[in-house]
């Protein structure tokens, strides 16, 4: 900006009024002042000046703020114009509407005038209670309702996680190469370093581990891997739990979908193997909704108070009535009667999928069919796989380019990630012939999806 004489001159006001004038934008954020530097408009407007990270080392969080604004934030649009990421989203269509607006209303009558109050922030007892049970009975987690904290997602569980393990001293957080990048973030933006570690198809590759140093804590989806979809294999489950004893760090299970699994029983979680070494987390939004926003993290003893604390600071409390229709839909037996409703729904869309990846593509690689809402592609070399997204996006797919969940995206496999919770069999016939006529280098017109 120009100095203040040089405007006050040229707009032939008082030099007072230009100095105001400044200082009131600079207090509203729009220009900054530097000693020796002048008056400047902030090179990203509003607010765009950097901030410390939380936990408080004063380096800046800005560019792994950043980069959350590519494919996440603000959401791309998926079908009929909603926002979402690519891939892995259950079906809106099979939430049961009826069921939980009756337990809701049941909530709204029976909570007395006290439960109005602000919730506690480890969650409501009824909740925490109910998850205890169903977590030990169906998924073999050793837990009390004293150790479970309820959260908004298993995202914010992470980052709860991330800034008690920064305040103890941790810097490094391995994660899985590849892994969900939204959580690759978060551990960066609470001022941790995100080390990855090779996926093969038994799981990660547990025995780097050792050669990675200080690292405090892995992060890790042992029963289904995202977005490789392998499964710890049973020799590096224990392998991983051996490294956590000696080295005294943490695993952080993220057991976000091993309840959608179609060939067998689902593979017990890691955290009944070791409850004091493991987090275990998991959340609604692939077996109900995203909407909800619920989640909860079972949290080993010795941090438990200061996973509290945390959520006490950040984000208080989540909002109770919602949980408590959650505790009503699980204690009622509707959660597991949900679940074998819609395993057989996701199951005949996968089959079909598979069945049309045989006969269109079979040649490429497929992983990750044996539970969730998704699959990976390993493309063949020469293959973009943005506009092999948009063939098969034009029938209504969840597709998504893989390569932004690798570390390094620039040498990342050429991958395509295609969803099938939200679609029909015929759209995910249509969308596998418009790939089909993408990879044989005819130019594929299809359909758009009822």
């Amino acid at each position: 900006m120009p100095p203040s004489r040089v405007l006050a001159g040229e707009l032939s006001v008082s030099r007072s009024l230009v100095a105001g004038a400044y200082e009131q934008l600079i207090a509203e954020g729009y220009l900054e002042a530097r000693q020796g530097s002048g008056t400047r408009v902030r090179a990203n407007g509003l607010g765009a000046e950097t901030s410390p990270d939380p936990g408080g080392d004063g380096r800046t969080t800005d560019a792994a703020m950043d980069a959350v604004t590519g494919p996440y934030w603000p959401l791309p649009p998926g079908p009929g114009g909603a926002t979402m990421p690519g891939s892995g989203l259950p079906d809106p269509a099979l939430f049961p509407r009826a069921e939980w607006l009756r337990h809701y209303r049941d909530v709204l009558r029976e909570t007395p005038d006290s439960g109005l109050l602000y919730p506690p922030p480890r969650g409501e007892l009824a909740l925490r209670a109910a998850l205890a049970a169903y977590l030990g009975r169906v998924r073999g987690v050793r837990t009390t309702a004293d150790d479970v904290v309820i959260c908004a997602g298993f995202s914010q569980g992470l980052a709860l996680l991330c800034r008690v393990l920064f305040r103890r001293g941790a810097r490094r957080v391995a994660v899985e190469d590849p892994c969900f990048r939204l959580h690759r973030l978060i551990i960066e933006v609470a001022g941790l370093e995100a080390v990855p570690v090779p996926v093969s198809p038994e799981g990660l590759e547990v025995s780097q581990l050792a050669s990675l140093g200080d690292v405090g804590a892995v992060l890790l989806s042992p029963a289904h891997s995202y977005p490789s979809g392998a499964v710890l294999s049973a020799s590096r489950r224990v392998a991983l739990l051996d490294w956590a004893r000696d080295t005294g760090g943490l695993v952080i299970e993220d057991d976000y979908d091993a309840e959608l699994r179609y060939d067998r029983t689902p593979v017990g979680a890691l955290q009944g193997m070791d409850p004091a070494r493991v987090a275990y987390g998991g959340s609604t939004s692939k077996v109900l909704s995203p909407a909800l926003r619920l989640g909860w993290i079972v949290v080993p003893r010795h941090l438990t108070g200061a996973v509290i604390r945390a959520q006490l600071m950040e984000n208080f409390s989540c909002e109770s009535f919602g949980q408590l229709t959650l505790a009503r839909f699980i204690d009622s037996g509707g959660f597991a009667r949900h679940l074998r409703r819609v395993r057989p729904v996701y199951r005949v869309r996968r089959d079909a999928l598979l069945s049309a990846l045989r006969r269109g593509l079979p040649r490429i690689p497929v992983s990750g069919e044996v539970a969730g809402l998704h699959l990976l592609l390993r493309m063949p070399a020469g293959w973009d796989p943005g506009t092999a997204a948009e063939a098969g996006a034009r029938c209504g797919l969840q597709l998504e380019d893989a390569s932004q969940h690798w570390a390094d995206q620039a040498a990342a496999p050429p991958a395509l990630l295609i969803g099938y919770g939200t679609s029909r069999e015929s759209a995910l016939v249509r969308g596998i012939e418009a790939l089909g006529s993408y990879a044989s280098g005819g130019a594929a017109q299809p359909t758009e999806a009822s």
